[in-house]
């Protein structure tokens, strides 16, 4: 055998040996995750099957039903599970919503300001800064805005009025929606501004160009081209920010009020300064309460519809990218 041929064996051996082991740490990747599935919802499931559907709707006092839940008898016989909670749905559902959408109008404006019009020493700044943002722990914007935006928002935002009018129900002292919405918009921004950033930047500058040729203005060319070519990496900006959303829970712990409220949008303006509480917040708010089994299995059921929720963002994600690949290979 010659020398090349000698070479050309060791390195096919080498190469199969590296395809072997990255074949099975994604095998091992795949069994952790399946076996995360399964433990989670073989806990959860005695929540889900005494609730049934009832489980995903109003009724009573979420908090109260919580601590019933706490406070079972130790016979598991007279276990308590009766669950309605449609509260923590709703506001997991209105905070993420609300604050994906705001960060996604903000990012994109931001993405075609950084690569379209900012003189390029701004760019050069404002590149690094956004990834810094995207890096700061939570609990940091968290205990930024329950020292400064909180009181802010109770002592000179909600008027007495406001906080007469539902006084009887609930008490308005800043920690609200409104808060839990503007901090979390603030920190999945980054993630968004820094994804559609470098698609648009590796759209084909001839693309825009052309475009500009024909005599549109310099917004309208991105607007219309750019952004049309990179609608894939905005569609996996916008699910990985709604990811990180749904799963966000010190900071809206401690600054969305941690109430099991529903903000009814019949009270007008009011509305946006009410408490509420997410899934994952109620999972760090109850995390204390795992060694009692009822209470436990119900932590799970919450985690369970994380993770339904995390896996339907994706499939979503998936189809909406695949149907966008075919105007992006005809426009190429």
């Amino acid at each position: 055998m010659t020398a090349g041929g000698a070479d050309a064996g060791q390195a096919d051996r080498t190469d199969r040996r590296v395809e072997l082991a990255l074949g099975a740490l994604s095998a091992a990747v795949l069994l952790l995750i399946a076996f995360m599935i399964v433990f989670v919802f073989s806990k959860a499931w005695p929540s889900f099957s005494h609730n049934g559907l009832a489980w995903f709707g109003p009724g009573g006092n979420v908090d109260e039903q919580l601590t019933n839940i706490f406070n079972s008898p130790a016979d598991p016989s007279k276990y308590v599970y009766t669950l309605h909670a449609w509260p923590l749905l709703y506001a997991t559902a209105l905070i993420t919503g609300v604050s994906v959408l705001l960060a996604t109008a903000i990012s994109l404006l931001s993405a075609m300001f950084i690569v379209e019009f900012a003189p390029a020493w701004i760019a050069r700044i404002l590149q690094p800064v956004v990834r810094l943002l995207a890096a700061v722990p939570s609990v940091i914007y968290g205990l930024i805005a329950l020292l400064v935006l909180v009181p802010f928002v109770g002592n000179h935002v909600i008027s007495d009025a406001e906080k007469e009018s539902v006084q009887f129900v609930i008490q308005l002292d800043g920690t609200s929606v409104l808060v839990g919405v503007l901090v979390l918009t603030v920190m999945i921004t980054p993630i968004m501004v820094a994804i559609v950033t470098d698609a648009l930047r590796s759209v084909p500058r001839g693309w825009t160009e052309g475009a500009a040729a024909l005599g549109v203005n310099r917004f309208r060319a991105l607007r219309t081209v750019g952004l049309r070519a990179a609608r894939p990496a905005i569609v996996a900006a916008a699910v990985l920010a709604t990811a990180r959303a749904l799963g966000e829970a010190i900071m809206l712990s401690m600054v969305s009020g941690s109430l099991g409220f529903a903000p009814n949008p019949l009270d007008g303006v009011t509305f946006f300064f009410e408490p509420a509480r997410t899934l994952a917040a109620t999972i760090v708010d109850h995390a204390d309460e795992l060694s009692v089994k009822p209470s436990g299995q119900t932590i799970y059921a919450f985690a369970a519809v994380l993770l339904i929720s995390s896996a339907f963002l994706s499939f979503a994600g998936w189809a909406a990218r695949r149907s966008m690949r075919k105007y992006t290979l005809q426009a190429r």
